[in-house]
């Protein structure tokens, strides 16, 4: 039964959305993904990208490294091998397509997550596609807020952990011989000790561990690039031309290339999926869209940097025949990839960055899942405190257990969560057209950091407490606007 939900979710209907979704919205906002992609970069290098307000919210940076701490994980080292190993090397380019669409995907559901935040009694904000759905669609959705949040809480806070550590477990197991109830048990305790202390500690958690992780793994897939640089353009051919079934000897055909570059390219980037709007809704920035700019980077860097070295690691590698297969997958060809370059301390590397990305990622799947939680219980303590003992104990017990299940499981969770927030993604469209126009207005008026206005969108059901300017500034705006209005 899970098989054919799975095949009918992902093999057609998820496809079709995130299509429509993707190229839909980049058509409508003119390619916003790559008109600010020099943005992304000045926004991040600005000291407003640090910024901490007077409540001591999350900076948009820490909150760019916590969604990709959570983008970053598994699926960008074992989810790739399994991808060219039953789609064979073109899904490597129809998860390159994925990632460019989905880019504008984040950008869409994360400036509205910013939109559609909420002030919290203790200065801190919480917002997401369940709020979205709530506050932007109207009370009569709100069957689809909850919906969304009990699927978040099954998939990121519940599955998706326990499948964390099984892959950090089994690594370990396969590169250094020790036992996976001890990596799931150490694994348990230090998530313990951080999730504990709340998002925050998360967040200066992540702003030290996902550039560690993140940049060594992309300096030995630089490394094996330079010992292969005359065999590049031959892989980068055998992408393209398997990805439209060109290359008769490659297994798996056309139809299983795109199939497995969608799905896995979305497990990995999860761009459409509204989890990372969860985080991006925590920061405090001047303008949604800032925050949308900085998440459409984010799938940047997951898909279009990280995966690309994990795949290019194993078409370089001779652990992989393209024309036969495999006859190792997930995890373990990555490893015997690397090891093919560098020598046999490659899968030691190998278990090491899948460790830290595991970690990474269970962290922030933690914060998904006490996210959900709170939608339906304003800020119980109490059973976050449960919450927080139950990801622990699916550390330990995730590492030891056979997950095959867990995994299909967790692919059907997956797709109906995404299919949810495709859904609500495209009924707000026009908000989030609206709120890109602000931006885009404000730029060419002049203003070189827009500001929200609240006021000027309390027909949108946005809280207002939660967009909080000095005056001088909201006058600033108005000024410039005019002004460029009065030229034009």
């Amino acid at each position: 039964m899970l098989a054919l939900i799975n095949d009918l979710l992902w093999g057609k209907v998820l496809i079709a959305l995130l299509i429509a979704v993707g190229i839909g919205f980049t058509l409508a906002s003119r390619c916003v993904q790559f008109r600010y992609f020099g943005r992304m970069f000045r926004i991040l290098s600005a000291s407003q990208a640090f910024k901490r307000d007077r409540h001591g919210h999350l900076s948009s940076f820490q909150a760019l490294l916590l969604s990709v701490a959570g983008r970053v994980g598994g699926g960008n080292i074992a989810g790739v091998a399994v991808a060219i190993t039953l789609g064979g090397p073109g899904a490597v380019f129809w998860m390159w397509v994925v990632g460019l669409m989905g880019m504008a995907t984040s950008f869409l559901e994360c400036t509205l997550a910013q939109t559609y935040k909420t002030a919290e009694p203790d200065g801190t904000y919480r917002g997401g596609p369940a709020r979205y759905i709530a506050r932007g669609l109207g009370r009569r959705w709100n069957w689809l807020a909850g919906l969304y949040s009990v699927l978040l809480l099954a998939t990121f806070g519940f599955a998706f952990t326990a499948l964390q550590s099984y892959a950090v477990a089994t690594s370990f197991d396969d590169a250094f011989g020790i036992p996976a109830r001890y990596t799931g048990l150490g694994l348990a305790l230090l998530v313990g000790l951080i999730v504990f202390g709340g998002v925050k500690r998360i967040a200066r958690v992540t702003e030290v561990l996902v550039p560690v992780m993140a940049g060594g793994y992309l300096l030995i897939a630089l490394a094996v690039l330079a010992l292969n640089v005359t065999q590049l353009p031959d892989v980068i051919g055998l992408i393209v031309k398997s990805a439209f079934g060109l290359e008769p000897a490659i297994g798996g055909g056309i139809g299983a290339a795109i199939m497995m570059g969608v799905k896995r390219g979305l497990f990995s980037n999860e761009a459409g999926l509204g989890s990372a709007p969860n985080v991006a809704a925590v920061a405090y920035v001047p303008h949604p869209v800032n925050q949308g700019i900085v998440q459409a980077f984010s799938v940047f860097i997951d898909t279009m940097i990280i995966c690309s070295a994990t795949a290019f690691i194993i078409l370089l590698g001779g652990a992989y025949d393209p024309a036969a297969g495999a006859g190792i997958d997930g995890i373990a060809l990555t490893q015997a990839s690397l090891a093919d370059h560098v020598g046999e301390w490659g899968r030691s590397f190998v278990s090491i960055a899948l460790l830290l990305f595991g970690f990474s990622t269970i962290l922030y799947n933690y914060y998904l899942g006490e996210n959900s939680l709170d939608f339906f219980s304003r800020g119980n303590r109490t059973l976050f405190n449960a919450f927080r003992l139950a990801i622990i104990g699916l550390c330990t017990w995730g590492a030891m257990t056979d997950l095959g299940t867990v995994f299909a499981f967790a692919d059907t969770t997956m797709g109906f969560l995404a299919l949810a927030n495709l859904i609500a993604l495209t009924m707000l469209f026009k908000p989030g057209l609206r709120i890109l126009r602000d931006f885009d207005g404000q730029i060419r008026s002049g203003v070189t950091q827009p500001i929200f206005d609240a006021e000027r969108f309390s027909d949108l059901n946005v809280d207002p407490t939660a967009w909080e300017i000095e005056p001088e500034d909201r006058e600033r705006v108005r000024r410039s606007t005019a002004a460029a209005t009065t030229e034009a």
